[in-house]
């Protein structure tokens, strides 16, 4: 019965993160089978109206193994006919509006709208069409790939050799009609830090960064419903390194754009190529004029130009560098623009990207034309620096965001594998939406692989930001296993996929090391484990699962959690190496060896993943992880330092005693979330766990699941609200326990790292108090005078911030802690209050909560 539950549970919230249902699951009087396809499409139509034509034919082939025809005009009988088309261009759209058949006028001169439609005995001799209709040439292929989507062709069916489901017969709905276009309008993915793995895979696949590639890239983002990208560019040049690149993009209708460095269409290796003289503009102005003007000229393709200028090689400009020089360079460069184009450098879509010092431009005071887009960004490490002000007049060009998956530059690189859990990627983005931040996002995916999954969730999500809410991740999730491996073991994947991306997010796995996690509360031992049950569970999926989708599953679920099982193992064996050693116990010794077998066995993991398909991945994971000294990677793995006991200097282990603690005493009875004390824990507590939630007339707490180091958040919505004094009708949140200890204490409240998106001079505030004393206002990020160092460091380096305030009772026995919200965009982890016995760890203790007995 349980379980009947919780399908339909998640049934009811699949509603809210998925298109209306195209196909039936089974034949009845409100369905027809797909029988016969005839594909039509006018010869008037695009490129890519055709090219998605020919992709349909070949999605309908692996499934159904039905070979469809594509036609240019109707035939004069079909059992099933496609009809493709723009409503501009298509003839039969024209003429089935015209008999008042269909209507358009939903979509038509909307940005990249699709209507998908079933209708019978539309037109003679046709018993069922299938009309899908674009506002424009991506509209249309969004709708194709849309209806191919829910065929069963994963997006991912090339680069992550997703099989299809093989189907003798598939039912179509009658009487459909499904409208849709994106929320954000250009939504994409910044191919970088690419070599060794993407640049070695590609330069033997498809010898470089050419064509061939960028096919397969190209088709990849419409199948995910994406518009844009950022070529790759270190020592690339996506137009002079093949011709047939721009040709690419043109018959894919992909929309191009070069990174926050590299303005007006020239990528930066293009200058160590041609460039001549320095690249500054004081100094060189005549030459980088010339050489920008020769980006414009040959650009003669959908993109979006990159506006202003940054020191060369991604380098912050001087320290001499003023705001009105920087003005002055973008007015040259969009009189460059509109000479190039000849017309006004306003109706050519523009960037300009406010990425590490140039947001301190912005800061005091430098200002771009208002048609240009201005390109907000993380902070490389998936906390939002700024966002608009929300009582600001609205730009014209509108704002955007540059988020990171994948990071070269400190405090440490993460390129290896996937760091980036889906609840913080929605909170974060949500915010951009929220405060208006919509006209691009785009995000730094390396080498694509092996981000396939939070690839899929950011373009969703951008494709329509209002669907998927909080509560709806758990659904997502386990609709994106299911869409890569069948219903049978989707729920379980998803789990293990959620899992893996929480667990890597606590610490990057390049920044691991013997000291990350603590011997106290059993921690070290708590987090191999933890990993070692995902593994077990991924290992018998992949045991089970059907042989055709077990690359699929080492390259998407098991190979993930096998490598990173791995590596917390041999870290974990050099810490008991060390703390061994430091006795000069002999089981030192024994740790010393296995952690040469862990080491060795890393890179047998990577061997495994390169030999997946006859080798079709070779160069993927080979990105170096293990041997850091500083913030860039080695350029060889080096195993960590071991260290042996001799044989005549062992000294024997004591017995092991254990303590039994001690906790405070809950009353029976008690029933909601309570916590107990415990004498070296203190009292811990997931925020999601809360007592009581007391929300204001217009503001909400919100759980986000699964959203923390180690459990789930809250935060309050709308991100947007005012900030309040906490007092009479501020909504708080309350947690209820029992201590046996009285007098002085701290608690300690855990934060994600969330910055100062409004530029505020205290930053962002929350207010804390116990039972009934006044609440002290805190702030969670005011120190933070210059992200890139400092305290930010970290902040990002531990995935927290973790603030104290000192409270004192007069009494052990029940108390409440009352956490108020001051500032919108919090979002509160965990509370852990000490007495002065909590011991040091990483995490801070596991959760204080009590348990009723079950009578």
């Amino acid at each position: 019965m349980k379980k009947s539950f919780c399908t339909l549970f998640i049934s009811l919230l699949s509603v809210a993160v998925t298109a209306q249902d195209i196909f039936s699951k089974a034949a009845n009087v409100n369905s027809f089978a797909l029988t016969n396809p005839v594909i039509y499409a006018d010869k008037s139509e695009n490129a890519l109206v055709h090219l998605s034509a020919e992709l349909l034919k070949k999605d309908i082939k692996a499934v159904t193994g039905l070979s469809a025809e594509i036609v240019s005009s109707i035939p004069e009988k079909a059992s099933t006919l496609i009809i493709l088309g723009t409503v501009e261009k298509s003839s039969v759209l024209k003429s089935l509006e015209a008999k008042k058949i269909v209507s358009y006028s939903g979509i038509r001169g909307q940005w990249e709208a699709y209507r998908f439609q079933t209708l019978s005995n539309p037109l003679k001799g046709i018993s069922q069409a299938i009309v899908i209709a674009g506002s424009d040439r991506r509209g249309l292929a969004f709708g194709i790939f849309e209806f191919s989507k829910q065929l069963g062709v994963s997006p991912w069916y090339w680069w992550a050799d997703v099989p299809v489901e093989k189907k003798n017969t598939v039912f179509i709905k009658k009487n459909l009609s499904i409208t849709d276009a994106p929320k954000v309008k250009y939504r994409g993915i910044f191919i970088n830090d690419e070599a060794p793995a993407l640049s070695n895979w590609t330069k033997e696949k498809n010898g470089g960064f050419n064509h061939k590639l960028y096919e397969k890239v190209f088709e990849l983002i419409l199948r995910l419903k994406g518009n844009y990208i950022w070529p790759a560019m270190w020592g690339n040049a996506f137009y002079d390194d093949d011709p047939r690149n721009i040709e690419m993009a043109n018959t894919y209708g992909i929309v191009i754009g070069t990174s926050h460095h590299e303005p007006l269409m020239r990528a930066h290796d293009e200058w160590r190529r041609y460039g001549t003289g320095k690249w500054n503009y004081d100094s060189n102005e005549v030459k980088l004029k010339e050489f920008w003007r020769g980006g414009m000229r040959r650009a003669n393709n959908d993109k979006i130009v990159t506006v202003g200028m940054r020191g060369d090689g991604d380098e912050p400009m001087s320290r001499q560098t003023a705001t009105a020089l920087l003005e002055r360079i973008v007015k040259d460069q969009r009189e460059i623009i509109a000479e190039v184009t000849k017309k006004p450098a306003s109706e050519t879509p523009q960037l300009w990207a406010l990425y590490k010092e140039v947001q301190d431009y912005y800061d005091k005071g430098m200002r771009v034309p208002d048609d240009v887009t201005l390109l907000l960004c993380d902070d490389n490490w998936g906390n939002i620096r700024r966002l608009p002000n929300p009582k600001e007049a609205p730009r014209k060009g509108g704002y955007g965001i540059y988020y990171h998956f994948d990071y070269v530059g400190g405090p440490r690189n993460y390129k290896w594998v996937n760091t980036n859990p889906l609840p913080r990627i929605w909170e974060q983005m949500n915010l951009a939406w929220q405060y208006n931040a919509r006209e691009i996002w785009i995000v730094n995916v390396g080498d694509i692989k092996p981000m396939e999954y939070p690839i899929s969730f950011f373009l969703d999500f951008a494709w329509n930001p209002e669907k998927i809410k909080a509560n709806d991740l758990e659904a997502y999730s386990i609709q994106w296993a299911r869409a890569q491996f069948g219903n049978e073991y989707a729920n379980e994947i998803a789990d293990i996929i959620s899992k893996y991306g929480k667990y890597n997010s606590r610490r990057k796995p390049e920044l691991l090391e013997a000291n990350t996690f603590s011997f106290n509360y059993n921690e070290w031992e708590t987090v191999v484990n933890e990993y070692k049950t995902l593994l077990q569970k991924a290992e018998a999926i992949h045991n089970k699962i059907a042989a055709d989708k077990r690359d699929a599953f080492f390259q998407l679920v098991l190979h993930p959690v096998k490598a990173c099982s791995n590596l917390y193992d041999m870290y974990y064996h050099v810490a008991l190496n060390q703390k061994a050693y430091a006795q000069k116990y002999a089981a030192a010794n024994q740790y010393a060896d296995k952690v040469k077998v862990l080491y060795e066995k890393d890179s047998l993991i990577t061997l495994e993943y390169h030999q997946l398909n006859n080798g079709k991945w070779n160069h993927m994971m080979s990105q170096t992880h293990i041997g850091y000294t500083y913030w860039q990677q080695p350029n060889r793995q080096r195993m960590p330092m071991v260290r042996y006991v001799p044989a005549d200097s062992i000294k024997p282990e004591p017995a092991v005693t254990k303590t039994i603690a001690t906790r405070s005493v809950v009353p029976s009875g008690t029933k909601g979330n309570v916590f107990y004390e415990d004498a070296q824990s203190g009292v811990s507590i997931s925020a999601d766990h809360y007592t009581t939630l007391n929300h204001s007339k217009d503001i909400k707490w919100t759980v986000i699941p699964d959203l923390g180091r180690t459990g789930g958040a809250i935060t309050v919505t709308p991100v947007t609200a005012s900030s309040l004094q906490p007092g009479s009708g501020t909504p708080y949140v309350t947690y209820d326990m029992y201590t046996s200890s009285k007098g002085s204490f701290t608690i300690n409240a855990y934060f994600s790292p969330t910055l100062n998106l409004q530029n505020t001079e205290n930053g962002l505030s929350y207010a804390i108090s116990v039972d009934d004393e006044a609440p002290q206002i805190i702030s969670i990020n005011k120190e933070d005078k210059n992200t890139g160092t400092g305290i930010w460091n970290k902040w990002v380096s531990e995935n927290i911030i973790i603030k104290s305030s000192k409270h004192t009772i007069s009494k052990a026995g029940k108390h409440t802690i009352k956490y108020w919200m001051v500032d919108p965009a919090i979002v509160l982890q965990k509370i852990v209050v000490d007495f002065g016995n909590n011991l040091p760890s990483y995490l801070g203790p596991a959760e204080t909560i009590h348990q009723p007995s079950k009578k």
